[in-house]
């Protein structure tokens, strides 16, 4: 015997019912107020566009914001371009993808410059939210000191915000971190041969 559709309204009403004590009970039981650290990895494409759009949000709400790029910083891209204008500060390592300089000493030079900024960053009560694009990678080709970064995650101020993007995160900073995403390659235009595509891709 089939449902009516007054059967039907009740039986929904009743499943939302639950999931809206749900949802109610964790906001409840989310008392802490503390800046958080989340860290966006996997193999797939858009870890940098979700950490650019959470600076984008922070912005549109009058936080400041800054931002340093690891790996990708040789050529113009569409974030930098805006959020530069609406006052966000960025550091760049500008050596482009290491498998192109293929030069460590300098890599790593590059890479120490920028975390020097970035300390900063991590030291500046004013900063509200920070991101590091491809910070795994420093971390991971041993260009940067885990410990080093720990410590000065840790140090930060209580109210700032950190976002780390790029494949391969160490799991010391998984198991740190407040929240973490895997974002996971399904398909991917350029593995059939589609070129890059400006305003998408970067």
């Amino acid at each position: 015997m089939s449902l009516s559709d007054e059967q039907k309204q009740l039986k929904h009403k009743a499943r939302q019912q639950k999931v809206k004590e749900n949802v109610d009970e964790k906001i409840a039981n989310a008392q802490e107020e503390k800046g958080l650290l989340l860290i966006i990895t996997g193999n797939g494409k858009g870890k940098s566009t979700s950490g650019f759009g959470t600076v984008a949000r922070a912005v549109g709400h009058d936080k400041k914001a800054a931002v340093a790029q690891f790996i990708k910083g040789t050529w113009a891209n569409g974030e930098r371009n805006l959020l530069e204008k609406l006052g966000v500060e960025f550091q760049v390592m500008a050596t482009g993808f290491t498998w192109e300089t293929q030069n460590k000493e300098a890599d790593t030079i590059a890479a120490q410059l920028v975390w020097q900024e970035c300390k900063r960053m991590l030291k500046d009560d004013t900063i509200d939210v920070v991101l590091f694009d491809e910070l795994t990678y420093m971390v991971s080709y041993g260009y940067i000191d885990l410990d080093e970064v720990v410590e000065a995650l840790t140090e930060r101020p209580k109210m700032q915000s950190v976002i780390i993007t790029g494949r391969g995160a160490h799991r010391t900073l998984i198991e740190l971190a407040d929240t973490v995403s895997e974002v996971k390659n399904v398909k991917h235009a350029f593995e059939s041969g589609v070129k890059a595509l400006k305003g998408v891709d970067w």
